[in-house]
Order: structure tokens, then sequence, then C-alpha cells
């Protein structure tokens, strides 16, 4: 048996894996460039879904899977009163997503467990590593929905009954329809010793400063609105300026107001615009409606409130000049995260044994790992981004990169399952 202070992940097969799930939904750049494409509950979810199961059973884990479609596949400790210790992410991604987000900390999971097995050590507690349903939330709202439902954040039946953003589809249906509506209670019954993720940083900074892991504090806060401002429908070459009531006027103004706000609140205050959809869309055609989403983001809850009531006062005023409805309804709302500061202490000290630099720093993105930091001891792992591009068919992260974030993933958990 290796000495575990030298033990190692195979990075080739942590590629390999990789790789061959990304050919699942794979999508192509301008530049040749090879993304993924696996919005939650599709076929090629499930496609993606059946091939890490195969991996897992291959492994002799034990699988079970939840009424929300999360995944969890466990090997047993030698002692099995004890709670397990957990890993993992997601394997859904945007529609023009990357190979490496989500997908990482997956195959990571998988990685250290083989590890294990091929050098014949021996863990009191379990190991399970878990993949949770529409992290993204691209298909289904909200974002970390499948962690949400797990801990109990989120009724099971409501989350059931949510509606697919695309096609209308009832995810409960989607679940039954691509053979992922499992057995296991959701809530959870009980919950793991703790949980880690490793994930790509999806930003620049750790490239930027020269760093290989980020230890990861905590998570923003998240709040995603949808506004649908109805004006009244005209002909763009009859009808004066002082005589419309033009939705689209006021969609720009929000979103211009969003920017030069956050740089009034200053850097931790992030604001996107990101979907606008106008109807009838047509060239010479002032619209009837316009619906966009509003996200703001920030670590702090009281600046993060701030931000919330001044977009609010700003869309009212902005409505009332133009003469135009606003309705509103919220996508998702998180407070911020602070993980566990004795597992942020050991993900920091594992990776500068293995002679890894490190930078603390928040992640800007949400993650599975906020929704687990209500029930159990939490942390995250980041490897760098390359060009800190991700949600990006060209996101990249280096092989060197990536071995080194799940060999400090296999510690951690090494030191927490008691090797």
């Amino acid at each position: 048996m290796t000495d575990i202070p030298e033990l190692r992940i195979d990075a080739d097969r942590l590629v390999a894996r990789i790789e061959a799930l990304g050919e699942i939904g794979a999508v192509l750049g301008p530049n040749g460039e090879r993304g993924s494409s696996r919005l939650a509950l599709t076929d090629d979810d499930r496609q993606g879904r059946d091939l890490v199961v195969t991996w897992m059973r291959d492994l002799g884990l034990r699988v079970e899977i939840d009424r929300i479609g999360n995944v969890f596949a466990t090997r047993e400790g030698s002692d099995p009163t004890l709670a397990p210790v957990m890993t993992g992410s997601h394997i859904d991604t945007v529609a023009t997503g990357g190979r490496f987000d989500g997908n990482l900390g997956v195959i990571a999971g998988l990685e250290v467990i083989e590890t294990l097995i091929t050098h014949d050590v021996t863990t009191e507690r379990g190991v399970t590593v878990a993949f949770f349903t529409d992290e993204e939330g691209a298909r289904f709202p909200p974002d970390m929905l499948g962690s949400l439902v797990y801990v109990g954040g989120l009724g099971v039946e409501d989350a059931l009954d949510v509606r697919a953003v695309d096609d209308g589809a009832r995810l409960g249906d989607e679940l039954e329809r691509i053979g992922y509506a499992g057995p296991r209670p959701a809530p959870a019954a009980a919950f793991p010793h703790c949980f880690v993720e490793l994930h790509i940083e999806q930003g620049p900074i750790l490239e930027d400063a020269g760093v290989t892991i980020g230890v990861v504090t905590g998570v923003q806060g998240i709040s995603w609105t949808e506004l649908m401002i109805s004006g009244r429908s005209a002909h763009a070459g009859t009808t004066p300026m002082r005589l419309r009531r033009d939705p689209m006027l006021v969609a720009a103004q929000i979103t211009s107001f969003v920017r030069d706000l956050t740089g009034e609140l200053g850097a931790d205050q992030v604001g996107t615009v990101g979907r606008l959809d106008a109807h009838p869309n047509l060239v010479n055609v002032v619209p009837a409606s316009v619906t966009l989403t509003v996200d703001l983001r920030n670590t702090d809850e009281e600046a993060l409130q701030l931000a919330e009531e001044r977009t609010r006062e700003f869309v009212a005023a902005a409505a009332g000049d133009e003469v135009v409805e606003v309705s509103q309804r919220s996508l998702a709302r998180f407070a911020p995260v602070e993980f566990d500061p004795s597992m942020v202490d050991a993900v920091e000290r594992v990776a500068r044994r293995l002679g890894h630099s490190t930078q603390r720093l928040p992640s800007g993105a949400g993650h599975d790992a906020q929704m687990l930091a209500r029930v159990c001891p939490t942390a995250m792992i980041f490897t760098p981004s390359v060009e800190g591009l991700s949600h990006n068919i060209a996101e990249l992260t280096h092989p060197a990169d990536l071995a080194a974030g799940a060999d400090v993933l296999l510690h951690v958990l090494l030191e927490r399952a008691g090797a």
C-alpha cells in the first residue's frame, strides 16, 4: 500500500473521464473549441448521467437516487455507524457551456475513490460522491435546485412542479421520462459528516495571481429577478416620441442603471441584465412588452438588500416616467454563505503541504456547496480558469491544475474520513 502522504490521483484517468463526459452534448466553438450542452433533464443529460452512474457501479459503489434525481455513490467505511464524508458537484451545463464547470468536482470525486481502491486504503468513514440535479438553473429555476431540495430548503413537491423556461415541461415529468426519479427520500433523512466541492474558479483571479489553489471562504449572496414591462405597441414611423409608451426604453434604462449601481456601491457589488425578450420583436414596431432579468450579487447581505431596494426604486420611477406597467417575480434569492472555518483551514493546510500556492477568496458564482453548508461543515477548492472563462465553450483548466485540485481534495477527504 502506498504511504498516505505520498498518495496522488491518476491525472491521465481524470482528464480522460472529463473528456469522455464532455463528448455527450458536445458543441464546437468558432475556433475549434469543444464545449458541452447538457441542459438539466434533457436526453443529453440522461446520457451523461448514465455514463457517470456506469463508472460508479464499475467501482462497486452503492448507488442511490433520490426523488429529485440527485445521485449518490458510496464506498463504505470500516465503521458503518459513522456518517460519510461527501464530495461532488453537478454534470448539467448551460446551453453553451464548457467541459469543466461542475464536471470536475464529480469526476474528481470518482477519481479519489478509485485511488483509494487501487491503493487499498481503508477509511473509517465512508466516502460519497454525488451529483446534484439542475445546479445551473438554466432550464428549471432556481439554480442549485437539486441540492436545495436535498437540504430541505425547497419542498420536493414544489420542485417537481417547476416548469422549464424553454418548453414549459414539468420537472417531475422530465425526471420520470429520463429514468431518474429515484426512491431515496428528499430532503435527506441524514446528512454527511462534511462536504468538500472541487470546482474551477470561473474567474480570472487565480490565473492573474499565478496561484494554483483557491481556498474558498464562502459564496456571494444572489438575487435573481425577472421584470415584465408592458407598454403600448405602435408604429415606429408614425408615432411621435412624446406619445410613446416604450417598454424597451425602460429596459435600456434599467440595464444602464444596474451597471452604474455596481460602480457606486463598490467592488464587491456585481450586477447583470442577462436576458432580454421583446414582443413583437420587429424592426419597425415599438414593442408591446419587454421581459428582462436582473442578477445582483454581493458578499454582504446588507449591501445586497440595499442594491435590491435601489433597483426597485429606479424601476418604479422609470416606469412612471414612460407610463408603462412593471410586474416582477423572484427567480432565486440566496443569502451570502460563509464556509466552516476549520474546513477552510484544512484546505489551505493540505494544499500548502502538497507544495501548492494558495489564495483565500470568496466565490462569485453559486454552487451546491452553499446549500450543503446549511447542514454540515463545508468547504470548496478552486483551480484556475484560463482567462477566467466559464459558461463558455472555450472554458479551460490545464491538466496540471486539475490534478493539483484533485490531490488536495483527496487528502482533505482522507483527513476527514479517517484514513
